[in-house]
């Protein structure tokens, strides 16, 4: 395959699986491919996977998982981005913006209002410019010896037009994803 613009590469695809073997496709071995660990946080695996695949081998990559949380004390879901990888040489070609449209168009089909992601600050003006908003708070979130205030910058964006974020606390009632 020739060219670079994002209609040169192939369609998203719906992946059955994303295991460490299809990060590691992605990101190689390294012990912290999402530059992470420092965060000190366990995570969920996500259920639902969209990648690219150039020559066989996946080159990017989004998941999403439905999670609970509560907003001003209000029980609600929201369904969860996370996993977002593109391999290193092919960065800065759209194939980001792609996985994660595909993602959000399957995100609408859910039932949540919102989706939710935690990323690393570097990244936020790269989600901004795919129409995610940052959240000015703190953001709660379970771990296995109790609740912490996530480190990490939390983003949302409505999946569905009519959709806007609540006011009051936010707490992820289960283990960020």
């Amino acid at each position: 395959m020739t060219g670079n613009s994002p209609s040169a590469w192939p369609a998203v695809v719906r992946l059955a699986q994303y295991t460490k073997t299809e990060i590691s496709e992605i990101l190689g071995d390294g012990d912290d491919p999402f530059g992470v660990a420092e965060a000190g946080l366990s995570w969920l695996p996500k259920e639902e996977h969209f990648g690219i695949r150039r020559d066989g081998c996946l080159v990017a990559h989004a998941g999403l998982l439905m999670v609970p949380l509560s907003i001003g004390g209000v029980e609600t879901k929201v369904v969860g981005l996370g996993g977002v990888a593109v391999t290193p040489e092919l960065r800065g070609h759209g194939l980001a913006r792609m996985v994660v449209t595909a993602a959000l168009t399957h995100a609408r089909t859910m039932g949540p209002q919102h989706g939710l992601l935690f990323c690393r600050p570097p990244l936020v003006p790269l989600y901004q410019r795919l129409g995610w908003r940052t959240l000015q708070q703190d953001v709660h979130v379970e771990q296995p010896d109790g609740p912490v205030v996530m480190p990490l910058r939390t983003m949302w964006t409505p999946l569905h037009d009519d959709a806007s974020w609540p006011e009051g606390p936010v707490r992820l009632l289960s283990l960020p994803m």
